[in-house]
């Protein structure tokens, strides 16, 4: 066995292993393969983006559900495939050609499309790279882009039928606009942020009068677009000024004043200045009342003609300033206060957006909302956790039009034509070469499709729709989709709808939320706070295994996930755990072929030690827990079962338990090799989802001959291994060897020496049990001579402790010296004591427990009852040295 490394080195087996799985096709599944699958795809990833912490959490729970399911037979596939993303992809494109003194609109739009190409063929398979090395096992040639010719010819069809349908209309619509991106974003796109500001109320001057009406805003620069002041009806404050005329500060415009119920009387004065083109409020306002809209900001930000000569051409925020300065120096600022507010933000730029009137085009989103909310009703699609459920339903109850155009070049280009001939609207499937109604020339509309577009017909289009392909019939739709809770309503809601629209059937059957990661300290992981934690570098510094099961142990079903790098010692340290358990297993000669006849043969022949028992009785618990777990998606559930059966009873117990027996006479050693090896087997297995790598590398060094583990089959729970009186009999045997143990440790005694132990119990059950298993107590506890003494009464020096329905004696007399041992645990004594008056001296303090910090005060309780235990213990160990 000189070929097995002391140290486990998972950078050479991870590269070894995920080129084993590449170049053996082994993630491929075939349409014709009988029997039950298995389906999910991938929320496809950005092609601007790196792998972050989120991805590696949200496609390590996939990978662990889409082994587990490969394990149970079933014919399993994982469409993978990245997102073009359209506002993204082209910034960052935008951002390199600035860099070589380019700019889009000097290269024109079919030559900076094709550059943006060029960078997606080299940057844009980046993060498929990365998803490879965290051992993603998906079906790499089913690879999908949502720019590719078959997910374009998807988004037509649905465009198309949907505009055939009426559920597609353009329209002058006040949208979230970033000056930045100079593009329209939906609501969901908008971060709102918490901002400290300021709320002016300026004075209009009532026309034909000395009188004013005063009116708050936050935003002052927008007022050059009011088209009227807007009280509510009902307010007797204002209710003679309804019809009257204002003059506009700095304008000199004359607006009136009308009543809407929309107004909250309650908000600054009662009066608002209505801005149908630059406030969504004022333009259901205006839309009632048949207002005017002004537009004074152009796209990018700056004032436009409209807002008058001395502000025109002047950058929004500076408007804003100036406009204050006039305001104060016509005497036209009431007062000015602070103000905190959410004010939105491009959540790609972090640009300040506006509301802005435009023309966009929209779908109605109520009539493909209605069958989702159904669905609902009957429990379809499941949501995980539960919670989100209540989530997902007032958003779909309360769902507004979408807003899918963008001002881009880069994405789906919306398939419509105009005339300039004859005015007619072409939409169609395949463009159009000239006008169906006077054969003139047409345009294309120059916007592009939201992203989302193309990404809510994901789940189907992926698999060939439309057409009836082999792989839509065989894999559609889902069995479960993993996502963040955090597009909910982007995506999975949005996906729910377009399925049953075009396809009649719920597009998975579950859908599993994970939590987001943040740092330690429960902050958003960001560049500005420099706490992000990159994958790749915990996957090189500790293996993706590590990054992995670390992960699947962190997350609570639907919880966010508090990290630190240090979090993935864990992982770690398991896989250095599992190493050392296969060495000693090769370098004893306990991996042995052919093991399942062997058991068979074993399990009648009643060779099998009681160890062998409780061991095989332990793995077949195990492995109906931890599938019951993953068959309920609770993977954090599955881990820790994992984690406890392989770490604490396999290696902790078992493989100590069958030492001496590997050691000894040649029968009990190959029985003890025979078992090892099944149950290795099955942790190996068990395992597999979770740690893929080492696992694999294991199966091959152990068991060639039986193909990848992987496509090894998940253990079948042996009904014939149960054995409840195996794990009742070695549940007291490990309760007494720990107890010794314990009692060793603390009272100082040498671990090279024996010791002799008393265990008094009126058990029969517990004195047989000891009896039969002497040698364990022997050997891994260091005892010379166990007596078991019913009516046992301690009258030397001797530790003693409570084992279930007996106690345990541990004479000191010759292990430890008895005076020496008294006078250090005395003076342990005495610093503690002194350490629990001082604490609660200052927990009987007034001043401190009204002045200092709540936590603060915590800490201190805390840590007096952890001193008083301490003392509590130190005198227990003093009386049993008397």
């Amino acid at each position: 066995m000189h070929d097995i490394p002391k140290q486990y080195d998972p950078a050479s087996v991870e590269k070894r292993i995920l080129a084993l799985w590449l170049d053996g096709k082994a993630f491929a599944a075939r349409t014709d393969q009988p029997g039950p699958r298995f389906s999910i795809v991938i929320p496809p990833p950005n092609i601007t983006g790196a792998l972050h912490m989120g991805h590696a959490l949200n496609n390590g729970i996939q990978d662990i559900a889409v082994r587990y399911q490969r394990m149970q037979g079933k014919v399993t596939v994982w469409i993978p495939g990245t997102d073009h993303a359209g506002i993204a992809t082209q910034n960052v494109v935008e951002r390199d050609l600035t860099k070589e003194g380019v700019t889009r609109a000097q290269l024109g739009r079919e030559r900076f499309i094709e550059k943006v190409w060029e960078w997606k063929h080299t940057y844009g398979n980046r993060i498929i790279h990365q998803l490879q090395r965290l051992g993603c096992s998906c079906d790499w040639d089913r690879l999908r882009f949502t720019l590719d010719s078959g997910l374009s010819r998807a988004v037509r069809e649905v465009f198309v039928r949907l505009y055939e349908k009426g559920l597609i209309y353009r329209g002058k619509y006040i949208v979230n606009w970033c000056p930045r991106c100079r593009t329209a974003i939906s609501d969901e796109e908008v971060d709102h942020q918490e901002t400290d500001g300021h709320l002016w109320f300026i004075k209009y001057p009532v026309k034909g009068s000395s009188e004013t009406i005063t009116v708050a805003t936050t935003r002052p620069e927008t007022m050059l677009g009011d088209t009227a002041v807007a009280v509510h009806p009902d307010d007797g404050r204002y209710r003679s000024l309804i019809g009257a005329t204002v003059i506009l500060p700095l304008a000199g415009r004359e607006i009136p004043v009308v009543g809407s119920s929309a107004v909250d009387p309650e908000f600054g004065t009662g009066a608002v200045k209505v801005t149908p083109a630059h406030d969504p409020a004022d333009f259901h306002i205006a839309a009632e009342l048949g207002l005017p809209a002004v537009i004074v900001m152009a796209e990018d930000g700056t004032m436009t003609a409209a807002a008058g000569s001395q502000f025109a051409g002047m950058d929004r925020f500076r408007c804003r300033e100036l406009v204050i300065e006039h305001l104060k120096a016509e005497k036209r600022i009431g007062k000015i206060e602070k103000y905190s507010h959410s004010v939105g933000h491009c959540q790609r730029c972090n640009t300040i957006i506006e509301p802005y009137l435009s023309d966009q085009w929209f779908v109605r989103m109520k009539p493909l909302a209605e069958p989702a909310l159904a669905a609902l009703d009957a429990g379809q699609p499941a949501l995980l956790p539960k919670r989100w459920v209540a989530v997902y339903r007032a958003w779909l109850e309360n769902i507004r039009d979408w807003c899918i155009s963008r001002q881009l070049w880069w994405g789906h280009r919306i398939p419509v034509w105009y005339c300039d001939e004859c005015g007619a609207v072409v939409v169609e499937k395949e463009d159009p070469t000239y006008c169906p109604k006077c054969e003139g020339a047409l345009r294309q509309d120059e916007d592009v499709l939201d992203t989302w577009f193309s990404s809510w017909l994901w789940p189907f289009s992926t698999m060939g729709w439309p057409e009836t392909t082999a792989e839509y019939q065989r894999f559609f739709p889902t069995d479960l989709l993993v996502t963040a809770y955090d597009i909910i309503f982007f995506w999975v809601a949005r996906m729910v709808m377009a399925s049953l629209e075009f396809t009649g059937q719920i597009p998975f059957t579950h859908v599993y939320f994970t939590g987001m990661v943040k740092d330690e300290l429960g902050r958003w992981m960001s560049k500005s706070l420099g706490n992000g934690i990159d994958p790749i570098e915990m996957i090189d510094k500790y293996s993706a295994d590590a990054v992995r099961f670390s992960l699947a142990m962190l997350t609570t079903e639907g919880q966010d996930v508090n990290l630190a790098p240090s979090k993935f010692e864990m992982g770690r340290n398991f896989s250095n755990k599992i190493w050392n358990a296969y060495r000693l297993l090769a370098l004893n000669e306990a991996v042995c072929p052919d093991v399942e006849a062997k058991m068979t043969r074993l399990r009648s022949s009643g060779e099998l030690d009681l160890s062998d028992r409780w061991i095989l009785s332990r793995a077949m618990r195990a492995t109906v827990e931890i599938a019951d777990c993953l068959d309920r998606y609770r993977f954090n559930d599955a881990a820790l079962a994992a984690y406890n059966f392989v770490w604490r009873d396999y290696c902790d117990w078992y493989l100590e338990l069958i030492k001496s027996r590997l050691s000894g006479k040649a029968s009990e050693g190959s029985v003890a090799r025979c078992v090892a090896t099944y149950v290795w087997s099955v942790a190996i297995r068990m395992l597999h989802p979770f740690m893929p790598f080492i696992t694999e590398e294991l199966w091959q060094r152990c068991f060639a001959g039986r193909g990848m583990a992987m496509h090894s089959r998940w253990p079948a729970a042996n009904p014939l291994y149960r054995d409840e009186q195996a794990e009742a009999d070695m549940e007291l045997l490990q309760g007494i060897i720990r107890a010794i143990r314990t009692i060793r440790g603390e009272m100082n005694v040498p671990p090279g020496k024996l010791a002799p132990v008393i265990v008094k119990t009126e058990s029969p059950e517990v004195r047989a049990c000891l009896e039969r298993n002497l040698r364990y107590v022997q050997e891994l506890a260091r005892v010379s001579a166990l007596r078991i003494a019913p009516g046992f009464t301690r009258e030397e020096p001797a530790a003693c402790t409570v084992v279930g329905v007996s106690e345990v004696f541990l004479p000191l007399e010759g292990l430890v010296d008895i005076q020496a041992e008294r006078g250090r645990l005395q003076k342990d004594l005495d610093r503690t004591e002194q350490s629990l008056r001082r604490a609660r001296q200052k927990l009987g303090n007034s001043d401190f427990l009204e002045r200092a910090p709540r936590e603060v005060v915590e800490a201190e309780r805390t840590r007096a009852e952890e001193v008083e235990a301490r003392r509590d213990k130190l005198l227990s160990y003093l009386e049993a040295l008397s």
